[in-house]
């Protein structure tokens, strides 16, 4: 009896020193995932715009890269998969594969350089090697609103250009972005009309890119002198809403409601009375809008928070305020990064500025004017155009919201 209770007591022994051997595994395992995670920013990963310049994210680093072989005066786009492996980029006329090669058929797309956003970059639903290249003309010229095909498993895998400069629709202005299909899985590009109050949206499924878009006649009239076709159009971090910069002398800033379901615009709200309004970001939390303005009576770049928790479109316009002055002339993009903060592109400067605290109110926002140094390379106007939920796990994937 006491042998069988003393081999009883040793073989609970044995399987606690079991599960705790076992609990430690797991337990390093998580931290392992965890650590890749950080360092796994997926398709947002990579940058290159301005002089030659580029940053690469990897968890809260952003490291400068001098490897880019683009040199563009406002527009660029660029993608990775989702580890972060560089893809493709291009200004709108050429296009590099992750390599930093020119891809066959990759010169004479028809966006334009010195296009606000130029290009944008997506993939293809329902596949893992197509993506669509969108472009815009600059200043509402003839060539409008195109796209060009990429096929990634061509070139040995590094990608050719198998379709180029499909025309969709022209006039347009230099505004180009996209946004997640409520599904999950398709994608809505917008664009806006020249001469026109019209929000363009267009369909991109696995059927391809829609004929017709959803046409939404709200807010102002974006024409007059063609340099007013200027100025980025973004998406908040959710999708629901979208902000433009009306670039001018006498400039406005325009905040609509967007219905990821039905493609269609809603509720605008002017902020007027601002000069050269060109980049317009929100923070993560999406309860800010960061617009950067040029203020000729002080002779340098500025940038104006909106609290657009403030109430009604009158006391979201009152809530503006400068929360920093650049030591550059000029200010052009605003992006937010992979790590949460607001990169500020600073024309022909070695330095981007950033805001590193964008959920904060006011000041608080922590502006930096010199806070990331481009190991040489230079900043232009723009940074590097990117589709909301493009970082929202595999885009090749169906989910579900």
């Amino acid at each position: 009896m006491h042998l069988a209770l003393g081999l009883q007591i040793a073989r609970l022994r044995i399987k606690g020193a079991i599960m705790t051997i076992l609990k430690h595994f797991v337990a390093a395992v998580i931290l392992c995932v965890g650590s890749f995670s950080a360092f796994a920013q997926g398709e947002t990963a990579n940058w290159y715009f301005g002089k030659n310049a580029g940053i690469t994210f990897k968890g809260d680093s952003a490291i400068a890269q001098t490897n880019g072989r683009l040199v563009t005066e406002e527009g660029s786009a660029t993608l990775s998969d989702k580890n972060g492996n560089l893809l493709l980029y291009t200004n709108g006329i050429t296009v590099w594969n992750g390599k930093h090669r020119v891809m066959p058929n990759g010169n004479g797309l028809m966006g334009g350089k010195s296009s606000t956003q130029s290009a944008l970059i997506l993939p293809k639903p329902g596949t893992d090697s197509t993506f669509y290249i969108f472009t815009t003309d600059i200043q509402a010229q003839s060539d409008g609103l195109r796209y060009s095909v990429v096929d990634l498993s061509k070139a040995g895998g590094t990608g050719d250009i198998v379709s180029r400069n499909v025309f969709m629709i022209a006039p347009v202005t230099e505004k180009l972005t996209a946004v997640r299909h409520s599904n999950g899985r398709d994608w809505w590009v917008l664009a806006h009309r020249w001469n026109s109050n019209a929000y363009i949206a267009y369909l991109v499924s696995a059927d391809g890119v829609s004929v017709e878009p959803v046409m939404s006649n709200v807010g102002t009239v974006h024409g007059g002198p063609n340099r007013k076709a200027i100025g980025y159009l973004v998406p908040s971090p959710d999708g629901s809403r979208l902000a433009a910069a009306l670039w001018n002398d006498d400039s406005n800033f325009e905040i609509l409601d967007f219905n990821r379901s039905t493609g269609e615009v809603s509720n605008p709200i002017l902020l007027k009375g601002y000069t050269e309004a060109y980049g317009v970001a929100f923070s993560p939390d999406g309860t800010k809008l960061y617009g950067t303005t040029n203020n000729g009576k002080v002779g340098k770049g500025q940038i104006v928070q909106f609290d657009l928790k403030a109430g009604n479109a009158a006391a979201v316009s009152k809530s503006a305020v400068v929360v920093a002055t650049s030591g550059s002339p000029t200010l052009g993009a605003l992006a937010l990064g992979p790590d949460g903060k607001i990169y500020v592109a600073r024309k022909d400067n070695n330095y981007l500025g950033v805001i590193s605290k964008p959920d904060l109110k006011g000041v608080a926002s922590t502006y930096t004017d010199d806070g990331f140094y481009l190991a040489g390379r230079k900043s232009d106007l723009g940074l590097p155009n990117f589709a909301q939920g493009i970082r929202t796990g595999s885009p090749h994937k169906t989910t579900s919201r």
